[in-house]
């Protein structure tokens, strides 16, 4: 469930997203900018993670710090210096490399001593009472699971009773790609500096990442010049692809949508989508699928144009349409091959899903025109490997799929991907409830009717799956998460697809 608190925190994260190897250029550009050194912005790291610290357990007498041997260990350093000033009791214990630290980790960890600190060893007893866990072991430099002693204080720190705050990121987590290859911190809140980086949004990141907060450490203004590789979206983004609608338009101007699929058993996939574009402003949505299926749907939305799909209708659905969503109950016969066959063809923007991913994996084309919406089973039929590689690295997936399969590509998943040949993005929306049957149908009338709202690939694609996770995180904090269903979104969903409404309901 979000609180007001936890929405407001959202609103204050920028939307910009850096890679993780070039965060050491940020910093050191940024401290430049400002005619400060590298320890100065350490201190304002360590300043910013202790006043939130203080902000949200403002009662606790006693932290447990444990410090790594680079510098986000450093910033642990500093963190117990000024708590230790403030009279909170601290225990600190810190992890030795067999490197040197980097300089400003070193001048850190002298601070500390030279304030009457103490320094632990990672292997000491850890006192009894203690009120929270400042996890400052490994940063956004780490590329290998944790080794001895890190991941034995990562176990340790995770069976504690103490809430745990991450510094930066939590230990363990690859900041790279939001991977989890051996132990790593479940943190009950993080601060990040500077730059949010992929890994605090995909991946395995809302597993261990907890409240995300963000500090920039008096940065913003040299951030706001820099053009930032990546992006995150939000419920806040969807102005500037949702404009408000002429008073005299008519539904011609929003789109004629043609949706192919619903194969025998399977009509409640294809009632979906089409349901779902006409509540995302579709103007007209004919549907083409089973003949079997035609009088149900029809039945229960009689808004929909219902047809038995036949080669004749489809030729003429593709003439009448301004998109063409494919895949869904489409299934992987015959009568879906034939169907794919004649929508290949075209070069009307469309989207391809479900089971027309999985015969495109059959036999691979690549195409401008499109727009993939494979989750991460689907992803490895498209890339002959494993779901667990995919899994793994979800960005270089999503950038694998675009290189061989172009247009645009949406890897969906906790952190959904969107990536084009020239933008990168995540959807910083969504929940646990999400994992049910129907939500990528659901997705797919989404974006399909964004699509014939003259959106862009890439935006039709971006705003649609912000406008499907916000929309259920709306249901989720009404209700929770187990036992969402895809159809419970039909009602919620006007209030994200008006920017009007979007903007005070957010």
């Amino acid at each position: 469930m979000t609180d007001h608190n936890e929405k407001e925190n959202a609103r204050s994260l920028p939307h910009s997203v850096w890679p993780a190897e070039m965060l050491g250029q940020l910093e050191a550009e940024g401290a430049d900018s400002l005619g400060i050194t590298l320890f100065e912005l350490m201190q304002r790291a360590g300043g910013a993670a202790f006043e939130q610290i203080t902000r949200r357990w403002p009662t606790a007498r006693h932290w447990l710090v444990l410090c790594g041997h680079g510098n986000n260990g450093g910033d642990g350093f500093v963190v117990a210096r000024l708590a230790k000033a403030a009279g909170i009791e601290v225990t600190l214990l810190a992890c030795e490399g067999k490197r040197p630290s980097p300089e400003e980790a070193q001048t850190a960890r002298e601070s500390w001593l030279a304030a009457g600190g103490v320094i632990h060893a990672p292997d000491a007893a850890w006192p009894e009472n203690v009120d929270v866990i400042v996890d400052a072991l490994l940063g956004t430099g780490l590329k290998s699971p944790p080794k001895a002693p890190y991941d034995a204080l990562i176990v340790k720190a995770n069976q504690h009773t103490a809430p745990i705050f991450s510094v930066d990121i939590p230990s363990g987590l690859q900041a790279s790609n939001g991977s989890v290859s051996g132990e790593a911190i479940v943190a009950e809140q993080t601060l990040t500096f500077i730059a949010i980086k992929p890994g605090l949004l995909t991946g395995k990141a809302r597993d261990y990442v907890g409240q995300l907060h963000y500090h920039a450490l008096g940065l913003e203004p040299w951030l706001c010049g820099q053009a930032a590789p990546m992006m995150r979206y939000d419920s806040q983004s969807l102005n500037q692809w949702l404009k408000p609608r002429r008073p005299t338009s008519h539904k011609g101007e929003h789109g004629r949508l043609l949706i192919i699929g619903g194969d025998h058993g399977t009509a409640g996939a294809i009632r979906m989508t089409g349901e779902a574009a006409l509540r995302a402003g579709a103007g007209l949505v004919r549907v083409l699928t089973h003949k079997d299926n035609v009088a149900p749907l029809l039945t229960a939305r009689p808004e929909l144009m219902v047809h038995e799909l036949t080669m004749k209708a489809i030729d003429e659905g593709l003439a009448w349409a301004d998109v063409i969503v494919i895949g869904p109950g489409l299934g992987q016969g015959e009568w879906g091959k034939k169907a794919l066959k004649k929508v290949e063809n075209s070069h009307k923007p469309m989207l391809w899903d479900a089971d027309a991913l999985n015969l495109l994996a059959i036999n691979p084309e690549k195409r401008q025109n499109r727009i993939i919406t494979p989750h991460p089973g689907e992803a490895a039929t498209l890339l002959n490997v494993k779901t667990a590689e995919i899994e793994s690295d979800r960005l270089h997936a999503a950038q694998r799929l675009l290189k061989r399969y172009g247009g645009v590509v949406v890897l969906k998943g906790a952190g959904t991907i969107i990536a084009s040949q020239q933008q990168v993005a995540f959807a910083d929306v969504g929940n646990a409830g999400m994992a049910s049957g129907g939500m990528g149908d659901v997705l797919s009338g989404i974006i399909g009717a964004l699509l014939g709202q003259k959106l862009p690939l890439y935006d039709a694609a971006c705003a649609g799956c912000v406008v499907h996770g916000a929309t259920a995180d709306v249901i989720a904090r009404r209700y929770g998460t187990r036992g969402m269903l895809a159809t419970d979104l039909f009602s919620e969903l006007y209030l994200f697809i008006n920017p009007e409404i979007a903007k005070n309901k957010a």
